[in-house]
């Protein structure tokens, strides 16, 4: 019997509740079977422990016999007169006559003898048997035997009835402590049987909370109903604007926007036009293609009037910011050397923030347009942070100006124009959502936008939509991506869930297989022929979207089978995602120069999306692919702040594989499958920024928080907080030694060569730690030279084992 030892009423097992005096019983009445004693002092508890049922003692007719029980009937034994150490075998019989033969004085007497003594016990501790017995002092503790017994050997047991009244609150008590033990077991129950459901895909509930409804493919958003007008109402709205003035203001469609004559910020000049022309064609090859946001034939012809003017005088300053957004934007994307990115861009974009009235009370859709590309210079420049913030006001800009509902009639270009700066906003705050793990700022529900036109804007005329015979209607990708993107609410819904279930997995694949199709046919995945690598970009939207949806299941509160399943679908999603890698980098050749290299086209999505595929690749051991991975990474080097932070992690990660293989580990080879039972440390590793949220990690549970990070050793060395004019060579986040220490991309390829050689067996570490060794360039120079002594140095047993494979 497990009992409390903290317990002082140990002797009786019996949890009376009547009114009954337990002082009256004699201490030779009611016989306990052996075991009972778990060693207190005070022997053992008279409550029900764990085991035993309070209601069982309860339930028994009062003559049953309770035999060996260790619950005995009280009033069977309450009129036993004490007697010599012989009668005990007569009281535990449990007869109720007590001692036979005896008058009705006699029981008196003992009686009031019984209740003497049990008033005198209650002023010490019980005794054991054999003390009783002898009736000599027992001065046993909770842990020892008493003197009497050590002396002669015997074993000192507490095994009969003492005379102590039990506490009633002591039992209301002990009674509350069992309620609040079996609740708990029972809530722990519970937890493991909705996990053990989620396991076997039990969803009787979860469908119900929250239906899975994906749009289809090319279908609008449902159109909201509004009150018709009764009657003519232009007086009445007259009225209203003219007398509801300064308490609210008419819907965004129908409100007069007066000019800015207050804000009058000196003009910059104007960049040379043979730059400004490079810069506009950089720009609408890699985001006009994209999110086509400008009405370009418009845009381009007030380029050519200001430029024939010579200057920006008399033109709106948020046209001028607007513009030198574009400028900032297509620095980033120019191949050309003599451009100095990022440099010149943080220029350009920092004078369209000065052009900007950040106190204006009255919007246009320019102020949209601009804020919306600041948000996407500051995502290329790895200011993710930054970049949220610009993209809330580009969200909250375009709500205030009503491009979120569909409104008119309006002429045919804004009207369009309308739906495609909505749209590409929308797509936007998808992207971001998505790669940082943050809630959505459009609610699905408050759009009701038709979909934009599937014709290039150099097509859309006020006079009507007009495509001359044998001529691509369109060769932008904003319809394609918002097929994808139009999923990610329902998605993100999802990935708050513990675990997804694989027929919710199957639906999304579903969808995302249709979603596919609606892409040209040289983006298709079972397409062989070089792919032009502005086409990828679009394409990546929907292969990132997959493997997030899938690295959900890697998480603590799935089961191994679940996050083995999961690891296998995240590395499908980057070998399919690695043939289109590959066919982009085949693309290019001298003699083609209207397909840009691969390098100056990838944006951070891309770059971050082919990190998120090597790590699985390396995990499972396929070295090829990963390799072709990286060799794309290398290609676009420093283009991309983001892919030097890429590089330097995947140097680490691949450190790790190796050192695990050393170690006898199985995973990052093409043997993983074997091992039997997950690497938490690597789940880690290869899970990416599935760590960066807060909803999915699981890797901070327990981590040190705010201030206490930077009295800690584990915060580790914090420098600058990064901002625009952060670092003249672009890298704002990372230092400039931590920009360099991991060797470069040749020495990342160089570490894939020795994990796939790696058999196992050698305990030294290969990656260098911090302090040691030599640092490489960040771009894809030459790798360290630490590396290779060392590898040369047991040259000679790398040769052997490769000859042994």
């Amino acid at each position: 019997m497990a009992g409390s030892t903290q317990n002082t009423y140990s002797r009786s097992p019996i949890p009376s509740t009547a009114s009954y005096d337990s002082s009256s019983v004699s201490s030779a009445a009611s016989p306990r079977t052996s075991g009972a004693y778990d060693g207190g002092l005070m022997g053992a508890s008279p409550r029900p422990m764990s085991g035993q049922n309070p209601q069982q003692h309860m339930n028994l007719p009062p003559g049953a016999s309770m035999g060996h029980s260790s619950f005995q009937n009280p009033y069977h034994s309450a009129t036993t007169s004490p007697g010599p150490p012989g009668m005990d075998s007569m009281a535990s019989t449990g007869s109720s006559s007590g001692t036979p033969g005896a008058s009705g004085g006699q029981m008196s007497a003992a009686t009031m003898q019984a209740q003497k003594r049990a008033y005198r016990q209650r002023r010490k501790d019980p005794s054991c048997d054999a003390c009783r017995e002898r009736k000599v002092k027992c001065d046993a503790t909770e842990t020892t035997s008493c003197s009497e017994c050590s002396s002669r050997n015997v074993k000192c047991q507490f095994t009969k009835e003492t005379n102590r009244r039990m506490s009633s609150i002591k039992q209301v008590q002990d009674l509350e402590k069992q309620i609040a033990q079996v609740k708990r077991e029972n809530t722990h129950l519970r937890s493991m049987l909705n996990v053990r459901e989620g396991q076997m895909d039990i969803e009787n509930e979860a469908p119900q909370q929250m239906p899975l409804q994906l749009p289809e493919i090319g279908s609008n958003p449902k159109r909201k109903g509004r009150p018709p007008p009764p009657q003519d109402l232009s007086r009445v709205r007259s009225n209203i604007r003219n007398f509801g003035r300064g308490i609210f203001k008419p819907p965004a469609p129908y409100r007069q926007v007066g000019s800015q004559a207050h804000f009058n910020p000196p003009r910059p000049d104007l960049p040379p036009k043979a730059i400004s022309d490079h810069l506009l064609g950089s720009y609408y090859a890699a985001v006009h293609m994209l999110i086509p946001i400008l009405h370009w034939p418009t845009f381009e012809q007030e380029y050519e009037a200001v430029y024939k003017v010579g200057s920006l005088h008399g033109v709106p300053p948020v046209w001028s910011s607007l513009f030198f957004s574009v400028l900032a934007v297509g620095v980033l994307f120019s191949s050309d050397v003599s451009i100095h990115r990022p440099h010149k861009g943080k220029e350009y974009i920092e004078i369209s923030r000065m052009l900007i009235d950040t106190w204006n009370d009255e919007f246009v859709i320019d102020h949209a347009r601009s804020a919306i590309l600041v948000s996407i210079f500051l995502t290329e420049i790895n200011l993710k942070s930054a970049a949220w913030t610009w993209l809330a006001s580009a969200v909250r800009i375009s709500q205030d100006i009503g491009l979120h509902n569909e409104t008119g009639p309006w002429p045919m270009i804004e009207g369009e124009m309308r739906r495609r700066v909505w749209w590409g906003i929308y797509v936007w705050d998808r992207h971001m959502s998505l790669e940082l793990g943050r809630p959505l700022l459009i609610e699905d529900a408050d759009c009701d936008v038709s979909l934009p036109a599937a014709i290039d804007d150099h097509y859309i005329h006020d006079a009507g939509m007009m495509v001359p015979n044998g001529v691509s209607p369109l060769t932008n990708f904003i319809l394609p991506i918002i097929h994808v993107v139009r999923a990610v609410s329902q998605l993100i819904k999802t990935l708050k869930s513990p675990i997804i279930s694989p027929s919710t997995l199957a639906t999304f694949d579903t969808h995302f297989s249709a979603c596919m199709a609606s892409f040209p046919p040289s983006c298709q995945l079972t397409a062989q022929e070089p792919l032009d690598p502005r086409m990828l970009a679009p394409v990546c939207h929907l292969m990132n979207a997959r493997l997030i949806l899938h690295r959900h299941n890697l998480t603590t509160s799935c089961p191994p089978e679940v996050r083995g399943i999961a690891i296998e679908q995240c590395i499908r999603a980057a070998l399919d995602s690695t043939n289109l890698f590959a066919r982009a980098m085949a693309s290019f050749t001298p003699s083609n120069p209207s397909i840009p290299p691969f390098g100056p086209t990838a944006n951070a999505m891309t770059c971050t999306h082919i990190w998120r595929c090597t790590l699985f690749l390396l995990f499972g051991g396929h070295f090829d692919a990963a390799l072709t991975c990286i060799r794309a990474s290398s290609s676009i080097a420093t283009l991309r702040d983001v892919n030097v932070a890429c590089g330097r992690h995947l140097a680490f990660f691949i450190g790790v594989l190796i050192e695990k293989r050393r170690a006898g580990c199985l995973i990052g080879s093409p043997g993983y499958r074997g091992e039997r039972e997950l690497d938490e440390e690597l789940m880690a590793y290869v899970s990416g920024d599935l760590q960066a949220g807060t909803e999915n990690s699981w890797v901070w549970t327990g981590s040190e928080t705010g201030m206490n990070i930077a009295g800690s050793a584990v915060g580790g060395k914090v420098g600058i907080s990064p901002t625009l004019m952060g670092g003249p060579e672009g890298t704002t986040v990372l230092t400039d030694l931590e920009a360099r220490d991991w060797g470069g991309w040749e020495r990342v390829e160089y570490l894939v060569g020795v994990l796939a050689r790696e058999q196992g067996g050698y305990p030294q570490a290969l990656y260098p730690q911090p302090g040691s060794g030599s640092r490489g360039g960040s771009g894809g120079g030459g790798a360290g030279a630490g590396p290779k002594n060392q590898e040369r140095s047991r040259g000679n047993e790398r040769m052997a084992i490769t000859n042994i494979i």
